[in-house]
């Protein structure tokens, strides 16, 4: 997954995320049913990268991996497992784990539908939607508080 800039928006239906959509030099969503595949036996860990502008409109970088990523299938609602967290962005996403995705038109979390509301499909944490929002459009593209200029989520080989 990846997001450059806020000129993009993953606002898509739930078809769309299952397949994939995109090109890989801008904004670029592998597809659920592809992550699903490649992650289900436990072989990948995940790096999300997220760069955002502080309140001094200066860059910050902040960076997790997690050792277990898995994305369940289209029946579990790509359900997501995420386990051994390392890096320097405060476990930022480790409250995902145990979400289902949601998209516009399938809403699948614990409150309202975020990805509507934010306008970009994902797992979304609780009735607050979380801290991070890595696919949200232009306004709600942000993590803990800070505008977002790139996200990206790295499959890497164990």
């Amino acid at each position: 997954m990846q997001k450059i800039d806020t000129s993009s928006d993953f606002d898509e239906d739930w078809g769309n995320f299952k397949e994939g959509f995109g090109d890989v030099d801008e904004k670029y969503w592998l597809g659920n049913e592809q992550i699903h595949q490649l992650t289900k036996d436990g072989g990948y860990k995940a790096r999300i990268e997220v760069n955002v502008r502080d309140e001094d409109d200066q860059p910050v970088f902040y960076w997790a991996e997690y050792i277990t990523f898995i994305v369940g299938n289209e029946a579990s609602n790509y359900l997501l497992s995420l386990d051994g967290y390392s890096g320097g962005s405060g476990y930022i996403l480790s409250e995902l784990n145990g979400t289902q995705f949601s998209t516009k038109d399938q809403n699948n979390g614990q409150g309202p539908n975020c990805a509507l509301s934010r306008g970009g499909g994902f797992w979304y944490a609780d009735i607050y939607c979380g801290l991070c929002f890595l696919t949200g459009a232009t306004s709600n593209f942000y993590c803990l508080n800070l505008p977002i200029s790139v996200s990206r989520i790295w499959l890497l080989c164990k």
